[in-house]
């Protein structure tokens, strides 16, 4: 594929975040080529892996570097150049700014009054929860799972009561560490492991958190991993005990909403509760 940059009209002024594949090629968009043949430089994660994929694209534009330890100067001088050029801002895979430090880049944009253009593609969570099969209504997308035993603990601790599939990053050589505290923890919530999406041995893997966890001590995993754990178990509570919460609520709320709080804390379905809270009403 050659670029025709000479021809081509550049682009105005800003900061373009560019989604680039995750592992196959073939999902850069048509969209996404043509910011980066039409932009004026790319600041990237690691030059080395963006200038592979700009070869492969026959595409040359001067590489900048931005990753966790770039300083504020640089970073300076990068929104200083988005101001009169257009810069294209990359990752080593996926969409910018999910789990990397081009949140702060784009911060500075805007607090420099820089244009930002979003460029949608490939993201390995996304990915991931599609391929998952747990439920996508409502997700949490909590990052990087901690490397240390007690800061995970910590962590599942806090997002024991969020109603979502919750998507986490993980490292192959952690994972049936972190298996087994999900084993621990929660251990009736579905869990699927998702690797090496979108290339030739992508596998997704679904099962209790103690299943995969025995899985993969036999068969260690390899690749980035996107760890998916599915939502709690609601618990449903008897008659007598959801009559007694919502006589409760009713004390100080309308019907709807002692509806609403009840059914938030049991599991239990709002529209019954809502009926129920009527007829404790006209008792």
């Amino acid at each position: 594929m050659q670029s025709d940059a000479s021809t081509t009209p550049n682009l105005k002024p800003g900061l373009y975040i560019v989604a680039t594949p995750i592992g196959n090629l073939g999902d850069i968009t048509v969209r996404s080529i043509d910011v980066l043949k039409r932009c004026d430089a790319v600041a990237c994660e690691d030059t080395r892996v963006t200038g592979k994929l700009l070869k492969h694209l026959g595409i040359a534009k001067p590489l900048w570097r931005y990753d966790d330890h770039t300083g504020e100067e640089a970073r300076t001088r990068i929104v200083s150049a988005a101001a009169g050029q257009a810069v294209a801002l990359l990752s080593d895979a996926g969409t910018p700014i999910v789990s990397d430090p081009g949140h702060r880049l784009v911060e500075a944009a805007y607090a420099a009054g820089v244009e930002v253009t979003s460029l949608p593609g490939p993201c390995a969570a996304i990915a991931g929860l599609t391929l998952s099969g747990l439920p996508n209504d409502r997700f949490l997308f909590a990052g990087f799972m901690p490397s240390k035993a007690k800061a995970r603990t910590d962590l599942l601790a806090e997002l024991c009561n969020v109603r979502a599939t919750v998507i986490f990053y993980e490292t192959a050589p952690r994972l049936t560490k972190t298996l087994e505290a999900l084993s621990e923890l929660w251990p009736e919530r579905p869990v699927a492991v998702a690797r090496e999406l979108t290339k030739l041995h992508e596998e997704c893997r679904r099962g209790s958190a103690r299943e995969l966890k025995l899985h993969y001590e036999e068969k260690p995993p390899k690749g980035e991993i996107v760890l998916l754990v599915g939502p709690p178990v609601a618990k449903h509570a008897d008659a007598g005990d959801v009559d007694a919460l919502l006589t409760d609520a009713l004390e100080t709320l309308k019907p709807s909403q002692a509806a609403a709080q009840v059914a938030k804390a049991t599991g239990e379905d709002r529209k019954a509760l809502y009926a129920r809270a009527l007829e404790l009403q006209r008792q």
